[in-house]
C-alpha cells in the first residue's frame, strides 16, 4: 500500500493533477455522468419539497427505494437522549410538533450516485419535541442532508442539523431524562482515512477543474497530501471563512477568552476520517468526523483522554483553481456530549 500510495502522490505531481492522467488509465470525461447526477438532484429535491404536503406518501412510494436507510437523523443527539425514556412517550411528530415546519433549500450538489443537500428548516414550536413542551417560539436553523440513489431512488439517506441553535431559539438546553443519563449516539457511517478517499480519487482522474478541486479538498483531509497540490499561503488554505465546524464550541470559548485552548491543541493528534468527497461545477463537499484524542483542555473543558469522533460537513467553492471559501458544520451537541458538557451552551 505504501509503494501504491508514494507511485499516486508522484504521479500527482508530474501529471494527473494537471489533468493528464494516469499511466495505464482512462481519462474520463467530465460529461460521463452529468444526466445521471441531474436525475439523482431532481429526485433528491423532490424528495425534500414534498415534505409536509398531501403528496409525501405517493412521491416517497415513487423515489424511495424498499431498501432505504435512513443513517441518520437531523435530531439524532435530541432523538438519542429521549430513547427509551418518559420523554419519548411524551414526544410527538416532529412536523407535528412543528406543525407549520418549512424546509428551503439553498444548496444541493451530485456527483456520481450521491447528493448533499444544505437546507434552511422554519417552524413554531407547538406540540411537545423529544420531550420538550411547546414553547410557542419558532425556530429558524441549518440542516444538512447527504442521499444515496440506486436506480434513480433514495437508498440511504443521513441528516444532521444545528440542534444547539435549535434549543437556544427555543430558551432551554438538553431535557433532563429521570434516570440521569446522557445519551452518546454512536457513529452513523463507514467512515474512513482521508487518505484512502484520496488514493480513490487519484484512481479514477478526470480532465476538469472541478475534478482537480476535488483533489485538493481530499488531499487537505489526507495524511500525505501530495507536494504541490494545497495551496501555498500561511494559516487557512481558502480566501473566506465563512462558518467554523464547532462554531457554538468556538463562541463559548471566545466569550469565556479560552480562544487559545482550540480545537486544534485539545486534539493533538487529530486525524479526521472522510465518508465521501463530492465535487460539481465549483463547489465541493466533503463529508467527515472530526477523530482524535481529546488530551487537553478544549476552551477550559477538562480534557476526558478519550477518543472523540463528531461528525462534520465541509462546503467549499472555488473561483477557477483558487480556493475561495470555507463552510463548516460540524455536530456541537454530539460533541458536548462526548465530552461530558451538554449544557455548556446554555447556562
Amino acid at each position: 500500500m505504501a509503494t501504491r500510495r508514494k507511485f499516486l502522490r508522484n504521479s500527482l505531481t508530474t501529471g494527473a493533477y494537471i489533468g493528464l492522467g494516469l499511466p495505464g488509465m482512462r481519462l474520463a470525461s467530465a460529461q460521463d455522468t452529468t444526466e445521471e447526477e441531474a436525475h439523482n438532484k431532481a429526485v433528491v429535491r423532490r424528495f425534500k419539497e414534498s415534505q409536509g404536503t398531501d403528496e409525501y406518501e405517493q412521491v416517497l412510494a415513487e423515489v424511495q427505494s424498499p431498501d432505504y436507510r435512513r443513517l441518520r437523523a437531523g435530531f439524532d443527539n435530541l432523538a438519542a437522549n429521549a430513547a427509551g425514556s418518559e420523554l419519548a412517550e411524551e414526544a410527538q411528530p416532529v412536523r407535528t410538533a412543528f406543525p407549520d415546519r418549512t424546509d428551503t433549500i439553498d444548496l444541493m450538489i451530485a456527483d456520481g450516485d450521491r447528493v448533499g443537500m444544505r437546507f434552511r428548516v422554519q417552524g413554531t414550536h407547538e406540540g411537545n419535541f423529544f420531550g420538550i413542551p411547546a414553547t410557542g417560539r419558532t425556530i429558524d436553523i441549518t440542516e444538512v442532508g447527504a442521499f444515496r440513489l440506486e436506480d434513480g431512488k433514495i437508498v440511504e439517506a443521513w441528516f444532521m442539523a444545528d440542534e444547539v441553535e435549535l434549543l437556544r431559539q427555543l430558551g432551554v438546553g438538553l431535557p433532563a431524562r429521570q434516570d440521569g443519563q446522557r445519551i452518546v449516539p454512536a457513529p452513523a457511517t463507514q467512515s474512513r482515512p482521508g487518505q484512502a478517499t484520496l488514493d480513490e480519487i487519484l484512481a479514477a482522474p478526470v480532465d476538469s477543474q472541478t475534478y482537480r478541486n476535488k483533489v485538493v479538498v481530499s488531499a487537505y483531509k489526507s495524511e500525505f497530501p501530495p507536494p504541490g497540490v494545497l495551496p501555498d499561503r500561511p494559516g487557512r488554505p481558502y480566501d473566506v471563512y465563512l462558518r467554523g465546524g464547532f462554531k457554538h464550541l468556538v463562541d463559548y470559548g471566545n466569550a469565556n477568552n479560552l480562544g487559545d485552548q482550540n480545537i486544534g491543541q485539545a486534539f493533538p493528534d487529530r486525524q479526521d476520517k472522510v465518508d465521501f468527497v463530492l465535487a460539481e461545477g465549483d463547489t465541493v463537499w466533503i463529508q467527515f468526523r472530526l477523530s482524535g484524542t481529546n488530551a487537553n483542555s478544549l476552551y477550559g473543558i477538562p480534557p476526558t483522554n478519550t477518543h472523540i469522533e463528531a461528525a462534520e460537513v465541509g462546503i467549499m467553492t472555488f473561483d477557477g483553481a483558487r480556493w475561495d471559501t470555507g463552510w463548516f458544520f460540524g455536530d456541537d451537541l454530539g460533541m458536548a456530549l462526548q465530552l461530558g458538557v451538554p449544557d455548556i451552551f446554555f447556562s
